[in-house]
């Protein structure tokens, strides 16, 4: 480990979660293996090389399908309440674990610490959630049109699901998926992004203790941390019942191509283009935050983050007045250091990828009223850091129209309500939507079938930070996928609907007679 690390606090970290100078990428249950290329993590913090990991290759991608399969026949038949148990479990190994945890999100991600720990209290509340869940996994009872028959819904797992996560949000998203998928009675397969392995081989790392201390089949949970090419073994594989993919728009859609073709089942969570309307009837103290918030969280990598301001003409000027004011007040740099609103973008291309947004803004017309910029100099060694900024634009703007993954906030003026929600829906993507406003009238219209067309639609709080009790995913380009609360357990299993005849007669349906 180098010097700098250790001043950073992150070699015991490291030495806490089981990270290793050296790593293997394929982790299932105890056993650790890997024949791929040799990767290296680097923190967009510092720039410095956290650790190596030894990626997974095709023949380890065939033995762990192999463990995964002979798990999912054991697992399965563990009762469902059983399998709650081993979730409960799993969360309170991760609040035994939760500094560390959050500590290495921040490091190796980028997202300030208090983000770091959120994402993991997010794992712990899915945990306790899915324990409830675990004893409700209710099918449906109705009445038959034949006498002397009961006929009933019920659910049964799918066996093996297939976990692709980005590196935004590099453990929770494993977590909505899993927690739900175990309490099913599915087995799990994860690949995680190759920017953020180390976080899923930690996460890998804690479950492994439970499954020993349980004396679980080894094959319910595994990590694969390898290229695009593995993953792509993952969508085209039969013998994965369902894929989780958290990515891009583009990728997305291929996936859903090829899972389809095979008659698989896809949870697709994609881009998001998130506005926020500011009514003339609006709190304006707290707009300012929860946009704010939105825009520059995660700086600007969440698929959630606010893109776009609609704001009343009424208001325009003080709101643009008041951001551009808060906006000189942001602290960049370290996300470890608490005192910092903003943190780096994950690596160089996320960064070249904010310079030419800002470019082709400019070249479409877009005013900038807080210019963006690539900061340099003590602090900003690995060459990551970016000043969020803010521009006024039409919402026409092919640029507006994309999700860009940085702080970059889009300024858009309306007059009626009923034009700003049409500008709101006017993008390809649906995740979240939110409008700030006391007047109840504009909130039910906002809310109504006339109003927003995304997942995700708020009243009063801003388009980040949604709570696991309901269901996350949107519409359009975003996917159509829902991970984590509410019902979304049915997408981990099928249905089957049950007949029975308690009777020494055979009646048809329908009426159908059908005598020999």
């Amino acid at each position: 480990m180098s010097k700098k690390i250790k001043d950073f606090g992150i070699e015991k970290t490291l030495k806490n979660l089981g990270i290793k100078e050296e790593n293997r990428g394929t982790s299932v249950g105890g056993k650790y293996f890997a024949s791929g290329k040799t990767i290296e993590s680097f923190s967009p913090v510092d720039g410095n090389l956290i650790a190596k990991i030894k990626t997974s290759g095709e023949s380890d991608y065939d033995k762990v399908i192999e463990m995964a399969e002979k798990a999912f026949k054991e697992f399965r038949l563990m009762p469902a309440p059983k399998r709650g148990e081993i979730v409960r479990q799993l969360g309170q190994k991760l609040r035994q674990y939760k500094d560390d945890l959050g500590k290495l999100v921040s490091y190796e991600m980028g997202k300030s610490l208090q983000e770091g720990l959120g994402e993991v209290q997010e794992m712990i509340d899915i945990c306790d959630f899915a324990v409830g869940v675990s004893r409700q996994l209710h099918g449906y009872t109705m009445h038959s049109e034949r006498p002397g028959h009961r006929m009933y819904e019920q659910y049964h797992p799918l066996g093996i699901v297939g976990i692709i996560t980005a590196f935004n949000f590099p453990v929770a998203v494993w977590s909505w998926n899993t927690a739900l998928a175990w309490i099913c009675g599915n087995v799990t397969i994860w690949k995680p992004s190759e920017k953020t392995p180390l976080c899923a081989i930690a996460c890998q790392n804690i479950m492994n203790e439970v499954i020993k201390e349980n004396n679980l089949p080894e094959g319910i949970s595994s990590v694969l941390v390898a290229d695009h090419e593995i993953g792509q073994k993952l969508v085209d594989d039969k013998r994965v019942s369902l894929v989780s993919f958290t990515g891009s728009t583009r990728v997305g859609r291929m996936v859903s191509t090829n899972v389809a073709q095979r008659f698989g089942k896809s949870i697709l969570e994609l881009g998001g283009n998130n506005a926020i309307i500011i009514s003339k009837d609006a709190d304006i103290d707290m707009s300012i935050i929860g946009a704010v918030f939105g825009a520059v969280g995660t700086a600007g990598q969440r698929c959630t983050s606010t893109r776009r301001l609609i704001i009343h003409e009424d208001v325009y000027d003080e709101v643009k007045n008041r951001l551009e004011k808060a906006y000189g007040q942001l602290k960049i740099g370290n996300p470890l250091d608490e005192t910092n609103h903003v943190g780096p973008l994950i690596d160089m291309d996320a960064v070249n990828m904010y310079q030419e947004a800002i470019k082709k803004g400019k070249k479409e017309g877009a005013k900038f009223i807080v210019e963006g910029e690539v900061l340099k100099g003590k602090g900003y060694e690995s060459g990551c850091y970016v000043k969020p900024c803010i521009a006024e634009v039409k919402n026409s703007y092919e640029i507006v129209q994309h999700e860009t993954f940085a702080p970059i906030l889009y300024l858009i003026k309306y007059k009626t309500l009923e034009e700003a929600i049409a500008i709101q829906n006017d993008v390809p993507q649906g995740l979240s939507s939110a409008i700030m406003t006391q007047n109840l009238r504009e909130a039910e219209l906002f809310l109504s079938q006339a109003g927003s067309d995304c997942g995700i639609a708020n009243v009063n709080i801003g388009t980040s930070g949604a709570e696991i009790g309901g269901a996350f995913g949107g519409e359009k380009e975003t996917g159509g996928g829902r991970e984590s609360g509410s019902d979304v357990w049915k997408y981990y299993m099928r249905r089957q609907t049950n007949t029975i005849n308690y009777t020494a007669q055979l009646p048809l349906a329908q009426g159908i007679k059908f005598d020999l």
